[in-house]
């Protein structure tokens, strides 16, 4: 089953950026330091164009610190962008950020030219946190629940600084399937987009090997870590739902809430500093998704071809009778 979620008012946030994006100098697209290459929107990407942008690994505290590195390093590689970690705890997080929009525009600033910065990203990714935390005070409303913020803000973080939040938006089709289920698990998308089972076997698929002495230990499970790393992802999950009392009347185990327990446990980091992709594994679920779309456009416009004519005079004629 594909992860599909992107109901209307982020049709309406599309548009709305695209206008904006007329007046801004730097764009600001805030990602999932856990899962960083599939909560990069490729909508964004399309419409920013060549403008600079700067990618923040936002809850890094949360993501495994060598994975972290790996994604700051490959972003920074990239054309007219940078790439810089944030978390919760992070000092003087306005003054990296400005630091960072200035250091790619550094022609605009000052009262005569204020630099005009947009920031974007997918839901529940942490952006009103963040803001709020940039301003001193409650700027914007947060709740763990994706599709919160529902309208453009501007918000003055210095005398010549300009930021304009967005709401968050995801896009129309997601083509990579692994990047569906990491955005469900991550909480990015929609509650009714998606079955809490198959997302929590798909994200015990990413966890169980790396991740294994955590998994071990946040549920106590009598395996060793050798033996959670080769266990099928759906015998794991019933050894977690048995370790937390996942039971339905009779003894039977209840995989809903055992997957559901799983979930929780992932989106607030009580199994440990985690990451689900390294940009290797990405760009293969990628090229692997665009062969797909490739493929399947290519049926479609053969299965619209014209069908060759009938020739009517032979086509109900019976074969030619040969003698044996």
């Amino acid at each position: 089953m594909a992860v599909q979620w992107f109901p209307g008012h982020m049709h309406a946030t599309q548009k709305a950026i695209a206008e904006r994006l007329k007046s801004i100098d730097v764009v600001i697209e805030l990602l999932d330091a856990r899962l960083p290459g599939s909560s990069a929107n490729p909508m964004l990407a399309r419409l920013i164009g060549p403008k600079p942008t700067l990618k923040i690994l936002n809850k890094q505290d949360l993501a495994d610190p060598a994975l972290t590195q790996a994604w700051l390093e490959h972003y920074n590689a990239q054309p007219r962008t940078r790439a810089i970690g944030l978390d919760a705890g992070m000092a003087g997080p306005a003054r990296a950020l400005i630091s960072a929009c200035h250091e790619l525009a550094p022609r605009r600033g000052g009262l005569a030219k204020p630099m005009r910065v947009l920031i974007g990203g997918i839901p529940n990714v942490g952006k009103s946190t963040l803001i709020n935390t940039l301003v001193g005070k409650r700027a914007t409303r947060v709740a763990d629940e994706a599709g919160v913020t529902r309208a453009e803000q501007r918000i003055l973080l210095a005398d010549d600084f300009y930021l304009y939040d967005t709401p968050g938006v995801l896009w129309p089709k997601i083509i990579v399937p692994e990047s569906g289920y990491l955005l469900a698990a991550s909480g990015a998308v929609g509650r009714n987009a998606y079955d809490e089972e198959s997302v929590a076997l798909e994200l015990l698929l990413r966890l169980r090997q790396p991740y294994a002495a955590l998994l071990q230990a946040r549920y106590q499970l009598p395996q060793s870590v050798q033996q959670i790393a080769a266990l099928p992802e759906d015998a794991l999950l019933q050894a977690i739902g048995q370790r937390r009392g996942c039971l339905l009347p009779g003894g039977r185990l209840n995989t809903q809430k055992a997957a559901e327990v799983l979930l929780s446990d992932f989106r607030s980091a009580a199994l440990g500093p985690i990451t689900l992709e390294s940009p290797q594994q990405f760009a293969q679920w990628l090229r692997a998704a665009q062969q797909a779309e490739a493929e399947r456009a290519a049926e479609r416009a053969a299965s619209r071809l014209p069908k060759p004519p009938v020739d009517r005079a032979t086509h109900n004629r019976p074969p030619k009778w040969t003698p044996s």
